[in-house]
């Protein structure tokens, strides 16, 4: 009961007292926003663009990013640039990271926005992952290892003396649970559903988020985790279109209000000490399902995520 409770919680919260509007001035700032051509994400970059940022939109794709930044800067006056990545393939993750760091010595807040949302359960990463584990949580947890040093670096230069990792979760945590058996491919995977898999790796997103609070604060990390809201965004196009014309009529909101929450999380005065935390729909701070905090299950799971990567 205190699951459904939590959820409805965050499903219908009330208005924003956060806005792009309160956004600080961002010139001299460098981000990436991780699967950002669509959805929240591209919504985020053109919050950021408005406030002078130099945004890396970082995706798979590169004609829908590249029409993602034409259209934005339309939008904005300002042009975001383009960094090949595909989390659910750790070569490609590593040489973005490469890539980005061979440009910049500054990275002032990373976005770990990008996701995959129920596929087919057939479906699994360049490394043999479960999908939208490879995806949302391996992927990420690769590319923000890798640019730790630079992260670390700014945040010794940076006035404030910190910067900031934001990571995108969902309320489907509180479903959810770590059962390191269905990781990577074999039978155990097999027999769960997509959903379950899903809740999984969004379960997953926050202990990581937690866990690289504990480990990377004293040095200047700001590492929060948050859930966007039920929003109208490309990340369904896996969920049946019956369901999904349901779920746009009656429990969804529109993307511009989905980037609220994680553009507060990146940018916001109030969201600087914030490390560890969680936040949920408009911009607030809220538990996270208690079991995501255990520093036993954080700790295994940063041990597992290491040794997956050792050798890429």
């Amino acid at each position: 009961m205190g699951v459904l409770i939590s959820w409805v919680r965050e499903a219908a919260p009330p208005a924003s007292t956060f806005s792009v509007q309160d956004i600080p001035d961002l010139a001299g700032k460098v981000i990436i926003v991780t699967g950002a051509n669509t959805g929240i994400g591209k919504e985020t970059v053109k919050a950021l663009l408005v406030h002078g940022a130099k945004v890396y939109i970082a995706t798979r794709n590169q004609d829908l990013a590249e029409k993602a930044i034409l259209e934005l800067k339309q939008e904005t006056g300002n042009e975001a640039i383009f960094l090949k990545l595909d989390l659910a393939d750790l070569s490609s993750v590593k040489a973005a990271a490469e890539e980005f760091t061979s440009k910049e010595t500054q990275l002032h807040v990373l976005f770990n926005n990008a996701g995959v949302m129920v596929p087919p359960v057939e479906r699994v990463t360049a490394n043999g992952y479960d999908l939208q584990f490879g995806t949302n949580v391996l992927g990420h947890f690769y590319f923000t290892k890798l640019l730790l040093p630079t992260l670390i670096s700014t945040a010794q230069a940076s006035p404030d003396g910190h910067v900031r990792v934001v990571t995108t979760s969902s309320s489907a945590h509180l479903f959810g649970n770590l059962d390191f058996n269905t990781f990577k491919d074999g039978p155990a995977r097999k027999k769960l559903s997509t959903n379950v898999l899903y809740c999984q790796s969004k379960f997953g997103n926050i202990v990581f988020a937690v866990e690289l609070a504990k480990r990377y604060g004293d040095q200047g990390i700001v590492s929060t985790s948050l859930n966007p809201g039920n929003i109208q965004s490309d990340l369904q196009r896996y969920v049946p279109d019956f369901a999904r014309k349901l779920m746009n009529t009656f429990v969804l909101y529109d993307t511009p209000t989905g980037a609220l929450t994680q553009l507060y999380a990146g940018t916001g005065t109030g969201a600087a000490g914030l490390n560890g935390k969680y936040l949920v729909p408009w911009a607030r701070v809220s538990p996270a399902r208690k079991e995501t905090q255990d520093p036993k299950l954080g700790q295994a799971l940063w041990e597992w995520l290491e040794e997956q990567v050792k050798d890429i």
